[in-house]
C-alpha cells in the first residue's frame, strides 16, 4: 500500500492519471490495442489501401487510424509487443506479417525513421493518397470489435477492476473515441446482443479470432 501511494503521488506530480492494473503480459492498453492493429495489418494483406483502413477508424471517432498509429508508436516496438503477447497468451492473434519483420529489419520503423507504412515529410506528417475508396460498412467493426472483445477478456481475467477504470484508461491512453465513453460504455450503448451477433458474423466470415469471449456472459450476453 505504501508503494502504491507513492506511485499515485508521483503520477499526480507529473500530472498524469494512473490506472491500476494487474501485472500481466501487455497489461491493459497494449493488450487491447494489439488485435486492433493486427486486424488492420490483415486488411492490408487483403489489398485494402492503408488510407481506407485509417478512414474507417477515424469515421468511428478515433483521433487517427491504426496504420498511422502503428507508425507513430514505432513498428519495431509494435512487433516486439505482438511477439511477446503471442508467446505469453492464448489470445487468438493473426500471424505476424513477414513484411512487418522486413520493414523493421530494414529500419523502416515509422514516423521516427521518416518511413514506415507511410512515408513522412520533413514536418513528420504522413503522405497519404487522396483518391482511395471509402471504407465499407463492415470495416469499423472488424477493427473495433476485436478491441472490445479483448477488453471484456481483461475484465474477466481481473486485469482491470471495473468498466469505468477500463474506459478511462482506453480513452486517455489510446484515444479511443471519447464521445463514445470508452469501449465498455460503447458496448452497452450499442447493445451487448448486437455486438455478439456482429462478432459471430465476423467469426464465420474471417475466423476464430472474432469468437466472442465468455466474459460477455457477465454483461448479459449469450456466447
Amino acid at each position: 500500500p505504501t508503494t502504491l501511494d507513492r506511485a499515485h503521488a508521483f503520477c499526480g506530480a507529473i500530472e498524469r492519471l494512473p490506472a491500476a492494473v494487474k501485472s500481466a503480459p501487455g497489461f491493459l492498453v497494449n493488450r487491447a490495442l494489439t488485435p486492433y492493429l493486427s486486424e488492420a495489418f490483415v486488411m492490408l494483406d487483403e489489398g485494402t489501401p492503408k488510407e481506407t483502413i485509417d478512414r474507417a477508424a477515424e469515421d468511428f471517432g478515433m483521433p487517427m487510424g491504426p496504420i498511422e498509429l502503428a507508425d507513430r508508436v514505432g513498428l519495431d516496438i509494435g512487433l516486439e509487443v505482438v511477439r511477446m503477447l503471442k508467446d505469453k497468451l492464448d489470445d487468438p492473434t493473426p500471424d505476424i506479417p513477414a513484411w512487418l519483420e522486413k520493414k523493421v529489419e530494414s529500419g523502416e520503423t515509422g514516423r521516427k525513421a521518416g518511413k514506415g507504412l507511410y512515408a513522412y515529410d520533413d514536418k513528420g506528417k504522413p503522405k497519404k493518397a487522396s483518391d482511395t475508396p471509402a471504407p465499407g460498412p463492415e470495416m469499423s467493426d472488424r477493427l473495433v470489435l476485436p478491441m472490445l472483445n479483448t477488453c471484456v477478456r481483461c475484465l474477466r481475467e481481473g486485469i482491470v477492476e471495473d468498466e469505468d477504470a477500463l474506459d478511462g484508461a482506453m480513452i486517455f491512453a489510446t484515444g479511443f473515441a471519447p464521445f463514445r465513453g470508452g469501449p465498455m460504455h460503447h458496448a452497452r450503448s450499442r447493445g451487448v446482443a448486437d455486438i455478439l451477433e456482429a462478432l459471430k458474423r465476423l467469426e464465420q466470415k474471417h475466423g476464430p479470432r472474432f469468437g466472442p469471449d465468455k466474459g460477455w456472459e457477465a454483461l448479459g450476453g449469450k456466447t
